[in-house]
């Protein structure tokens, strides 16, 4: 199953028009709240340079970069938990995500309607978030309840499910997200699982301006705001232009650059987003390469090298005997795998091998 980035904020805030910069899918965007109904979902490949010089080294017949799916979820607005502006469904599509992108707008334009008629990057983020907050605090009670009842019968799940959601009630109601809840994952991770909260998920911000407002982004005082934010709540802030993105995902690859280059940037800021969005979810990238194929695959952190054969095919992690791993920059510059192995480059690695992001791995199995 895919992993997924859900992009939300306030209505008319760029979230579609970054969802058409990031995916070649073109989801509508107008001037009006609730121009996205339905959640859009683009396959996004990841940029990554390792990947790109594979693909040089060996010219092969086809290749598949990772990828993560972005979704663009309608505007949320004050009320949402209580299902304003089809707030129910809006936020049934956050938490079928893995991570959210939050976008807040920090750019002026009279001809582009603010849902509150101001542009307040603070109070759009307290108006997201409390909606998140108000919508887990609504689930976590209703779950408690049933607990509470169970545990009358001296059930230890239930005792244990009343704990935890008694402490995440605690803290919701006090304006924090359950992601700053302390919990005991061994004890009670299935539980926190169970509850889909919404807020248990890792979130980053994206401060949207104006082309205008692109030379001077590290003094602007509307980003700046949003920096705040950020920093106190330990999370990533990306700034991007989303029309000057989307404009960019318009163009012919050999007019990008000079683009790029004309408005001050190196690589598109789009880069930046789905980067974060990927570390995000804890995600790491290996490669296969050969003639026939160069191509990515991602697993989580911390995974070993069985697993990760397992992203190939179930037969390659059941039958897994060994793996042959080099690393990439050793493989880039030594031109070849008989090289690399000739060099001492080339290692033989069994089941306890964490693999790393970058490896380029052969999986020797037998079924």
């Amino acid at each position: 199953m895919s992993l997924s980035v859900g992009i939300v904020g306030l209505p008319n805030v760029g979230k579609s028009t970054l969802f058409n910069a990031l995916s070649s899918k073109q989801a509508e965007a107008a001037n009006y709240a609730f121009c996205t109904i339905d959640p859009n979902v683009g396959v996004v490949p990841v940029p990554d340079p390792r990947f790109d010089k594979l693909v040089e080294l060996y010219k092969p017949d086809s290749v598949v970069p990772a990828s993560v799916d972005f979704v663009d979820i309608a505007g949320l607005v004050k009320g949402a938990s209580k299902g304003e502006g089809r707030g129910n469904a809006f936020l049934a599509n956050v938490r079928d995500c893995d991570a959210i992108a939050h976008v807040v707008r920090c750019f002026e334009d009279d001809n582009i309607m603010h849902v509150d008629g101001r542009v307040d990057p603070v109070a759009d983020i307290e108006t997201i978030n409390t909606e998140l907050i108000l919508r887990d605090l609504e689930q976590v009670q209703k779950r408690l309840d049933r607990a509470r009842r169970a545990a009358k019968g001296n059930d230890k799940d239930a005792k244990l499910m009343v704990g935890l959601c008694e402490r995440l009630e605690a803290a919701l109601n006090e304006g924090q997200r359950a992601r700053l809840v302390d919990i005991d994952v061994d004890r009670e991770g299935e539980a926190l699982r169970e509850l889909q909260l919404i807020t248990t998920k890792p979130m980053f911000y994206i401060a949207n301006v104006g082309e205008g407002q692109l030379d001077g982004v590290d003094g602007d005082p509307l980003v700046a705001k949003v920096r705040s934010v950020a920093e106190a709540e330990g999370s990533e802030l990306n700034v991007i232009c989303a029309a000057i993105e989307a404009e960019i995902m318009q163009l012919a690859d050999e007019e990008r650059s000079d683009f790029l280059e004309s408005v001050g940037l190196t690589e598109p800021s789009l880069n930046h987003v789905i980067r974060t969005g990927y570390a995000l979810l804890n995600l790491i990238t290996f490669f296969t390469a050969g003639k026939k194929e160069v191509r990515a695959w991602t697993i989580q952190r911390g995974d070993r090298a069985p697993r990760a054969a397992g992203k190939i095919h179930t037969d390659f992690e059941r039958g897994f005997i060994r793996a042959e791993v080099i690393w990439w920059e050793d493989l880039i510059e030594l031109g070849s795998e008989a090289a690399c192995r000739s060099a001492g480059k080339l290692s033989t690695e069994g089941k306890d091998y964490v693999v790393r992001d970058g490896d380029v791995v052969h999986f020797r199995f037998n079924v």
